[in-house]
């Protein structure tokens, strides 16, 4: 639809932020998202700052027949944050912390990042868990599609964590969604995605945490990978849930602690954040250490706020990124040769194949507890593939595609936060049959007419 300027200059009239328009100070820059993949332009960018705009944006989508694009964070895969010739509700403005010490909670903004929540609340010893591992990441779209992070086996996902949020449903009514208000609502939207409104806030629990914590880097000799795999797949399981110890397989990126014959090389990393004595993290991490040789490590007591940036240069906006995961049965010996021959052919040196290990506190979470289904398996496989160049398109994404197929033996589910661009059989995967059900007949009552579709799509038929 071709908006008229008299209907854009009434729609200002009540906006309490920016409204841009291609060729607008400042389009240009608040169109762009996390993947470089997508190069959309929106007919309109409406730049909340605040609920009110948010509802005044929502209704003026609606009454137009506009597609809408929610960016918080922008961060997701799939691109979902923008579209062409809609309107883009921009919500990244609205990225207020506000913590209460003696209740332990943090009502957040719906455009904070990781790095804002995790500032605020360290202020006073606190931490939300299930809050992500990148800092540039959108509070928002990962807690409601879960969340999960270093703390999550220890205190649970971001949404076992949540207790009520702010939510601006399509026909411009802003409710709230807790255990006693809409309790419905707050059951789709722990896990739902975004099909069922725009959050405008959440409020969660925190846990007391930091500001230091033992955590570490030990960096393996991809030569053994086999070995070290089949010894970590058993070994992890044991742990308790105070820590937590993930696998990356990737080249060796430029780490101070590594010799510089290192970089570039073909190495299985081993991060791990242990919530405790530092003695007793030491003894427990011993075995990784003894398993199979290593390049190098660093490991120590570390700012929370720091390690949770840490990770943040791997993936810094503007790359293209391509996404294809899988929640994992096991790791098995045949996942782990399909792990090891994927890797040996890797078309980027930015590509990672993450694998972290779950369970813990989220697995003792009744199945439909929430909309978040697949609490059970240990591992998750994502396939988190990098690359510069459009040249580079097609061999980067026929390499996850085929990596993906392969492994597909050793899956039950898939994690929607990790899913790309890939339709609604696979949207579907994310949930038991129980579970999406359940979902359908929710966005029959929020979302009837499915004005919110720029997301992991369930349709109200």
């Amino acid at each position: 639809m071709v908006l008229q300027s008299s209907q854009i200059e009434e729609f200002r009239g009540h906006f309490r932020g920016d409204v841009l328009l291609p060729g607008d100070n400042g389009y240009e820059s608040a169109r762009k998202i996390w993947n470089g993949m997508f190069d959309r332009r929106p007919g309109i960018i409406a730049r909340c700052v605040g609920t009110s705009d948010v509802i005044h944006a929502v209704n003026f989508a609606r009454e137009n027949s506009l597609l809408i694009a929610v960016k918080a964070g922008g961060h997701n895969s799939a691109g979902n944050a923008v579209c062409d010739d809609g309107i883009m509700i921009d919500l990244s403005l609205m990225r207020r912390v506000n913590v209460d010490p003696k209740n332990k909670t943090a009502r957040v903004d719906a455009g904070a990042l990781l790095g804002d929540l995790d500032h605020e609340t360290q202020l006073y010893g606190l931490a939300v868990s299930g809050g992500g591992i990148v800092s540039h990441t959108g509070v928002g779209g990962l807690t409601l599609g879960g969340g999960f992070g270093w703390i999550s086996r220890r205190h649970g996902l971001a949404i076992d964590n949540l207790i009520s949020a702010e939510v601006v449903t399509a026909d411009g009514k802003l409710l709230t969604a807790s255990a006693d208000e809409n309790p419905d609502l707050f059951w789709g939207l722990r896990g739902g995605g975004g099909n069922f409104g725009i959050v405008t806030s959440f409020q969660f629990r925190c846990v007391e945490l930091g500001p230091q914590i033992y955590s570490g880097l030990i960096i393996k000799k991809f030569e053994h990978a086999k070995r070290y795999m089949q010894f970590h797949r058993d070994f992890v399981r044991g742990l308790p849930d105070e820590m937590t110890v993930w696998m990356v397989v990737r080249h060796a990126p430029p780490l101070p602690f590594l010799p510089q014959d290192v970089h570039g090389k073909m190495v299985v990393i081993i991060p791990f954040v242990w919530l405790g004595d530092e003695a007793e993290g030491a003894r427990l991490i011993q075995p990784i250490r003894d398993a199979t040789p290593s390049h190098g490590e660093a490991i120590g007591m570390n700012s929370w706020v720091a390690w949770q940036s840490g990770f943040d240069g791997l993936v810094e906006h503007g790359a293209r990124n391509y996404w294809k995961s899988h929640h994992l049965r096991e790791l098995s010996d045949g996942c782990i040769d399909r792990v090891i021959e994927f890797a040996d052919s890797m078309p980027s040196d930015e590509i990672e194949v993450f694998i972290p290990h779950m369970e813990g506190a989220p697995s003792r979470v009744p199945d439909t507890a929430t909309a978040f289904a697949h609490r059970k398996t240990p591992f998750l496989l994502n396939i988190h593939t990098r690359w510069r160049k459009t040249q580079d398109d097609e061999p980067c994404l026929a390499w996850a595609r085929d990596f993906h197929q392969v492994t597909e033996p050793f899956a039950q589910g898939v994690y929607v936060n990790f899913l790309s661009d890939e339709g609604e059989d696979r949207v579907k995967a994310a949930y038991t049959p129980e579970v999406w059900d359940r979902l359908v007949e929710l966005k029959k009552k929020y979302d009837p007419n499915n004005l919110y579709r720029m997301n992991q799509n369930i349709k109200p038929a």
